[in-house]
């Protein structure tokens, strides 16, 4: 469990000194993000697969909150919040659970 706690905090860290710079540079990301699905190319197919593994990570959180309405703006935050939400996500769990099955299934 420390491993994941650890990995957690490189990767909201990681993401955070990254993704500031970047935000502050370009503060909407749609444009850019669907642009470059519409073009075609690696880039575009990247963000394409990028979405799919953000929906299968905001269906995940939904269902593991029993599809409430708590749960449902915890899939909307994981959508859209992407890794950065995710780490934050799993490391508070990474507490509240008493084990990796919990992490995944919920009680």
């Amino acid at each position: 469990m420390l491993l994941l706690r650890l990995f957690c905090i490189v990767i909201f860290v990681s993401l955070s000194a990254y993704t500031g710079p970047v935000l502050m540079a370009e503060p909407n990301l749609f444009p850019a993000f669907f642009g470059a699905i519409g073009a075609g190319g690696w880039q575009g197919q990247f963000n394409l697969d990028f979405m799919f593994m953000l929906s299968l990570s905001g269906l995940w959180v939904g269902w593991r909150h029993g599809a409430n309405p708590a749960g449902l703006a915890l899939a909307l935050l994981a959508f859209l919040g992407g890794a950065l939400f995710l780490s934050v996500y799993l490391f508070v769990q990474s507490f509240r659970c008493g084990d990796v099955r919990e992490i995944l299934v919920g009680r």
